[in-house]
């Protein structure tokens, strides 16, 4: 999705910033935004109800960092977004910057701002149990998923039983995968699913062991990350059928970032 409605040089006055004196005698900023959209509808119809209003967005925004008080920009500008997008179905994406042309530095200087991009990302988890109420425990944290404030449209798989994978004598467990779209970064969603985890009282002792609640990110987009606390995709899902039926059933068509393959292809490979 390419088309972009700008939004140049918004000026508004705040209180944002460190220092005493911008928190109580307040500023100016300047406010440059790029919202990524789908226009073609309107570009057909010429119906204002077909695209986004950016004069509705302008005083959106100016409202919100007037109300709001933040020490930072970095703080300030990615609120201020995921507000906008919450707000504005239609947005995707968006590029903001804001700006402190008075800002109290001893040098000459234009302007100092800060600027991000955040939109809407989807992502696809696993979810398992083999401990307790193993069907409880993952409809807990579907509930507590669908009611983070930045996320949105779940759609969960049928769970399915299956066979412990690694080796370690257990009970079998009960397993499914969910999809929806979400603001958080990798790494938010990540402290989020392992927050769930410690809520279901799970502990990682064994590897492979027997867990109350497993939740795993499988896909973020087609993000590819390879870190100490995080790997995406999940390594070696394409060899494990309890992940990849679940995935089959939500979006078949869907393909690895690496491989290519989409998960309907990847399950019909792997062996019984």
């Amino acid at each position: 999705m390419q088309d972009i409605i700008l939004i140049r040089n918004l000026s508004f006055f705040g209180y944002h910033g460190v220092y005493e004196q911008e928190t109580r005698q307040g500023q100016r900023f300047i406010l440059n935004a790029k919202l990524f959209t789908d226009l073609d509808r309107a570009g057909n119809t010429d119906a204002l109800e077909d695209t986004i209003h950016y004069g509705m967005v302008c005083e959106f925004l100016v409202d919100f960092l007037t109300r709001n008080t933040y020490k930072l920009l970095e703080k300030a500008v990615t609120e201020s977004a995921r507000a906008t997008l919450l707000e504005f179905a239609g947005i995707r994406k968006m590029e903001i910057s804001i700006e402190k042309p008075d800002a109290p530095i001893v040098l000459e200087f234009d302007s100092v701002g800060v600027m991000r991009t955040i939109g809407w990302h989807t992502v696809y988890i696993g979810l398992g149990s083999n401990m307790g109420d193993k069907k409880k425990y993952i409809e807990s944290a579907v509930k507590k998923i669908k009611k983070h404030p930045y996320i949105k449209d779940v759609r969960v798989s049928e769970l399915i039983e299956t066979k412990p994978y690694g080796g370690v004598e257990q009970d079998d467990f009960l397993n499914g995968a969910a999809v929806f779209e979400t603001l958080l970064s990798p790494m938010e969603l990540l402290e989020f699913l392992q927050k769930l985890e410690q809520q279901a009282k799970r502990k990682r002792e064994v590897h492979w062991g027997p867990r109350t609640l497993d939740l795993d990110i499988l896909f973020y987009d087609d993000l590819v990350v390879s870190e100490q606390r995080l790997c995406i995709p999940h390594p070696d899902l394409e060899n494990r059928r309890f992940v990849l039926e679940p995935l089959a059933q939500l979006s078949p068509r869907f393909r690895h970032p690496i491989s290519q393959k989409t998960m309907l292809q990847l399950l019909n490979e792997v062996p019984e």
